[in-house]
């Protein structure tokens, strides 16, 4: 085991994608353990969209990190030194490990134990089967609510949440359409996953393309996104239909708020149900969701797909690879242990 920690700290908060004065990159020693305690080393760190809300001035459902402290993140790792029986060495766990080689754990502070019987890459135990996948579970399934023949809308359709949530409406046999960047995601999404149209919100006709691949409305829309794209959805919103507010993806890195979508009164007329929701507030039921996601999983209903970067320096370029949208599917980040 190395005596080394690499720490990225927050030094600044950016006004745009993080850059080279958002972080100090520090090397600390190894933290010592006390009774209670054990030491994981991180080998694994997810790259979401609220890693940029959590380095903001304004708080969320989380505190803001605050100026010198360890960047704020999921990951996986193992136990590597113990003086706590609830976590023995070996074990595999995951949870807010932050941007650093070593994190530790106790009763008070603790990470999630992986139980031995999930048999899924790291990538999937932080994606499919892990706050990624709940998150499109829980949201599409509860709050969406999709019904066979309906037409769902899904934004960030080939980013870890929405390409799982798109195929979750799928199997409720809901028509499934998935809002993307550029042709290859597009194809990806028909060809691979079985969604029913896609929109390229890259090319310029994308308005016309959403009206094409909805010509009967709209009856759930997941989104990920905000924006101009929000506001063309809200307008093509059905009678009774439902909004899962999951993620705003497009306002995070402005420097200011971009204007409310001059369509939301179409929620008014249309009888839409919009709902926000954090995925923590379903924590309680993850057993219950990763069970019957590992299901489907193992019978090929739901796939997964993966971008992986190696190298913990290639952190801050990860996040903002997500916001670029150079991704698909779940964006990780491989540490070697």
């Amino acid at each position: 085991m190395t005596t080394e920690n690499r720490r990225f700290l927050l030094a600044e908060r950016p006004s745009g994608p993080v850059d080279d004065n958002t972080y100090d990159l520090v090397t600390e020693p190894v933290p010592e353990i006390k009774d209670g305690e054990a030491l994981v080393n991180v080998t694994w760190i997810s790259i979401d969209p609220t890693n940029r809300t959590w380095i903001g001035e304004e708080p969320t459902y989380l505190p803001p990190v605050a100026i010198g402290e360890v960047m704020r993140a999921l990951g996986l790792g193992e136990v590597v030194e113990s003086k706590n029986e609830n976590f023995p060495v070996g074990s595999v766990v995951q949870g807010l490990t932050g941007w650093q080689d070593y994190t530790v754990v106790s009763d008070s502070n603790p990470l999630m134990i992986v139980p031995p019987e999930v048999d899924a890459p790291p990538s999937a135990v932080l994606g499919t089967l892990g706050m990624t996948g709940m998150t499109a579970y829980f949201g599409m399934l509860e709050i969406g609510e999709p019904k066979e023949g309906e037409t769902v809308v899904v934004s960030a359709a080939a980013g870890a949440v929405g390409s799982v949530a798109g195929q979750l409406a799928k199997l409720k046999g809901a028509r499934v359409v998935g809002i993307a960047g550029g042709p290859e995601k597009c194809s990806w999404l028909v060809d691979e996953l079985g969604f029913d149209a896609t929109v390229d919100y890259k090319a310029d006709d994308w308005r016309d393309q959403l009206k094409e691949a909805t010509p009967n409305g709209i009856d759930v829309d997941f989104e990920n996104v905000g924006g101009e794209i929000m506001e063309a959805v809200f307008g093509r919103m059905n009678k009774d239909g439902r909004v899962a507010l999951c993620g705003l993806i497009s306002g995070y890195n402005e420097k200011e708020l971009p204007p409310g979508p001059r369509t939301f009164g179409n929620l008014l007329i249309q009888r839409v149900k919009l709902q926000g929701f954090i995925i923590l507030d379903y924590y309680a039921r993850f057993g219950e969701g990763i069970k019957q996601m590992s299901q489907w999983v193992g019978e090929g209903k739901i796939k997964s797909e993966q971008t992986v970067v190696e190298g913990f320096e290639e952190l801050p370029n990860a996040l903002n690879m997500l916001f670029a949208g150079k991704n698909t599917g779940k964006l990780v980040v491989h540490i070697e242990p």
